[in-house]
């Protein structure tokens, strides 16, 4: 199981992030800018409590599942995403912001892709715009052969809300597309995230170099 990650920027500045267990259950995780506890039942993750350390702002997010399969995350006052699990192995799913008066509001909807336990693409579109304008999101990943240290604990595979966090191998492309257009033109530029590892005798990372234009490069350190 994955013990502690230690993040190094490009200007020296390093984190520390620790990880707890009960056995194969995630207990906690704790970071720098938040800490997280994570509450399980039947051996799913049922709740999971945020703790934002800047501002002491708490998040709580519920979990509910049926056959296994998650069908509704809901951050408490915030948001809820209701889930589809279809024949085809894709995930159809909406979300909506919970305004005053617990008000739903349909903020966006869309489908996940998975293949060979990997979440592979998210294309969405977004409800809450302007009349007449069709927005479109859609991000996608390549990944390793290699094991995901997360891909180990209990329950973690069903959190779909953690992106390409539950994927068994791990992530080393990300591409973001995001486009505005009434004829579904695409107006906006793709945006390519890499990632490189270097892996242990048992194929677990053990060091992560990541490349992007916004943050230039952050190095990962590993330990089990």
């Amino acid at each position: 199981m994955l013990k502690k990650i230690v993040s190094t920027s490009t200007d020296g500045t390093s984190v520390t992030t620790l990880f707890t267990y009960n056995g194969n259950e995630i207990v906690s995780i704790d970071g720098v800018q938040k800490h997280t506890d994570f509450t399980y039942a039947d051996g799913l993750i049922s709740k999971i409590v945020i703790l934002n350390k800047i501002n002491q702002v708490l998040e709580t997010i519920e979990y509910t599942y049926v056959a296994g399969k998650l069908v509704r995350a809901k951050s408490l006052n915030n948001y809820v995403i209701n889930y589809i699990h279809n024949s085809d192995k894709t995930v159809s799913y909406e979300k909506f912001e919970i305004g005053s008066g617990n008000q739903e509001v349909k903020e966006y909807h869309g489908v996940l892709y998975f293949e060979n336990e990997n979440f592979i693409k998210d294309e969405r579109i977004l409800d809450n715009m302007e009349a007449g304008v069709l927005s479109k999101y859609s991000i996608s990943f390549q990944y390793d052969s290699k094991h995901n240290p997360l891909y180990n604990i209990s329950g973690y595979k069903k959190l779909l809300d953690y992106n390409e966090g539950i994927s068994s191998n791990n992530s080393l492309i990300s591409t973001v597309i995001t486009s505005v257009s009434k004829d579904d033109q695409i107006l906006s530029s793709a945006k390519f995230y890499k990632n490189a590892f270097t892996y242990d005798l048992d194929n677990y990372p053990v060091k992560q170099v990541s490349e992007n234009g916004n943050t230039g490069f952050l190095t990962t350190i590993y330990f089990y």
